[in-house]
């Protein structure tokens, strides 16, 4: 880790010696890491055609003439694809397609990298275990990339995927969940805001992982934490600097634009989240912020800190909170979604298992092993002619290292208990009836979670409530808006709660 944080951190200071292409390649250069365990990763291309877009992009979405062309991927993990094969089989055989009972989700990632950096590919270490812990279908869009796009073109390319998404393959929007790391976690809340600010259906949820909210800096972490974090400090006007990149000759323009910074924007209306930060990150205070103010706009907000963990962790296997960042997505969206979302998630009909079927189970699959070495069709023929086997037998074999939640039942609702709707998961909350603040509940009507299913995902010696570090602003310079959210949060307290893990409490095992 001391390796890694300072070799990303004299990268910062001497970037007069490269330049972004140079740096694009050697972070495409990336095999030597262990991947996560197997999964089925299809990649994807589409033209980008008019969608009639409103508001900001209508200019940008009045040029597509269908000619412009979008990749991606499509990740699923080795167990949820067994069981997919097993139930297109299964239908194929049949005259009469046997009823289905899973209501899939699907997620939309958006990697992050500064916005002028990284892929799906490189983010695989993230979209992989996402797809085996939520069993869901991820898909990871390449959007442009600045300094060659600028605002809000990242914006357009997620956009345009969303309702490729809901248009073209038919998926209910109450199935889709955005999920993203650092910028991209940014853009899934500029998605977001978009959406609801022209009146467009919203997914049924978010997970972002250290989301980069302010692109001002104004928050203190900025400085207390960069001897231990992994991102260098942007130095203005440097050709490295990725607000400049993004915003380019447009930056005071755009600098605190709610889809640029979406810290500085109105959070009402948007659906649950789950926000992660590393308390060792410079991103750490934005993101206590952000869940400060989403919460006071009556966002359902589950926020954790993970202890000693530094920006985007959830890509450090070897990190000891991973596992329990990744247990808690599980649980975010088997336990807390289907209680907090306005719309339950529907069973997939045929006509989108069928468009998902033709994208993710065609000749550029590809399986991707744990040592990051693509294998053969053949091996992708191999898992075919298994899961052909296991749906024979009447049950589908799934590998030990993929059932470490599984312990959670969704049925266990014996302890089942009041609580209101700030304190997420009961079982993280020491006394659900209190407030952390004096705002007054919602008078939405209170909500049921099995505190025994959701405690036994996690050693609860490994969290405590409420011990989240007062952010604060910098010393050099601060946005006034930033400014006054800080004294706000000093004054009141903090509207929601925070739930910090000890790296190495151990989870789930």
């Amino acid at each position: 880790m001391t390796v890694l944080t300072s070799i990303m951190r004299d990268a910062g200071r001497h970037s007069k010696l490269v330049d972004i292409t140079t740096i694009r390649l050697l972070l495409s250069v990336d095999s030597l890491i262990p991947l996560p365990p197997d999964a089925l990763v299809t990649p994807v291309t589409f033209r980008v055609r008019k969608r009639q877009l409103r508001g900001i992009l209508a200019q940008y979405d009045a040029l597509e003439d269908g000619s412009r062309e979008l990749s991606g991927e499509w990740v699923v993990s080795k167990k949820l694809w067994k069981r997919l094969q097993a139930e297109w089989r299964a239908s194929q055989k049949s005259p009469t397609p046997p009823r289905k009972h899973h209501k899939e989700r699907v997620v939309l990632y958006l990697h992050g990298g500064a916005y002028y950096l990284f892929s799906p590919a490189t983010h695989r270490r993230i979209t992989i275990p996402l797809s085996k812990f939520t069993d869901a279908r991820v898909f990871a869009v390449d959007y442009r990339l600045a300094p060659e796009t600028r605002f809000p073109g990242p914006l357009h390319d997620a956009v345009s995927t969303y309702f490729r998404l809901l248009e073209d393959l038919h998926i209910p929007p109450e199935n889709i969940l955005f999920a993203g790391d650092s910028a991209g976690g940014g853009l899934c809340l500029a998605l977001l805001m978009y959406l609801r600010d022209n009146e467009y259906p919203l997914p049924a949820g978010a997970i972002l992982m250290s989301p980069w909210v302010d692109l001002t800096q104004s928050c203190d972490s900025w400085d207390s934490n960069a001897p231990f974090d992994i991102v260098p400090i942007p130095i203005s006007g440097d050709h490295l600097d990725p607000v400049g990149c993004y915003l380019g000759p447009h930056m005071e323009r755009y600098l605190t634009h709610p889809y640029a910074s979406p810290l500085f924007g109105n959070f009402k209306g948007l659906p649950p989240m789950l926000i992660q930060a590393g308390e060792a990150e410079v991103l750490r205070d934005e993101i206590t912020l952000l869940a400060h103010k989403a919460t006071l706009a009556g966002v359902e907000v589950m926020h954790e800190l993970y202890e000693d963990g530094i920006h985007v962790f959830q890509a450090l296997s070897f990190f000891g909170g991973t596992h329990n960042a990744f247990l808690s997505c599980r649980a975010f969206v088997r336990m807390v979604l289907p209680l907090m979302q306005a719309h339950s998630p529907r069973v997939l009909g045929g006509e989108a298992e069928a468009e998902l079927e033709h994208e993710i189970d065609n000749e550029r699959a590809r399986m991707v092993r744990g040592d990051g070495v693509e294998a053969s069709r053949s091996s992708v023929a191999s898992a075919e002619t298994t899961a052909e086997s296991d749906e024979g037998s009447g049950e589908l074999v799934t590998d030990s290292a993929d059932d470490s939640f599984d312990e959670c039942s969704d049925d266990d609702d014996d302890d089942a208990l009041h609580v209101r709707r700030r304190p997420f998961p009961s079982a993280y909350a020491s006394d659900p009836e209190s407030s952390s603040s004096s705002r007054s509940p919602s008078p939405r009507r209170r909500r049921y979670v099995s505190a025994g299913a959701a405690a036994r995902h996690l050693r609860l010696s490994a969290l405590s409530i409420g011990s989240t570090p007062a952010p604060a602003i910098r010393s050099s310079a601060s946005h006034p808006d930033i400014s006054s959210l800080c004294a706000q949060w000093e004054r009141s307290g903090p509207a929601n709660r925070t739930i910090t893990y000890r790296p190495n409490g151990g989870a789930g095992r």
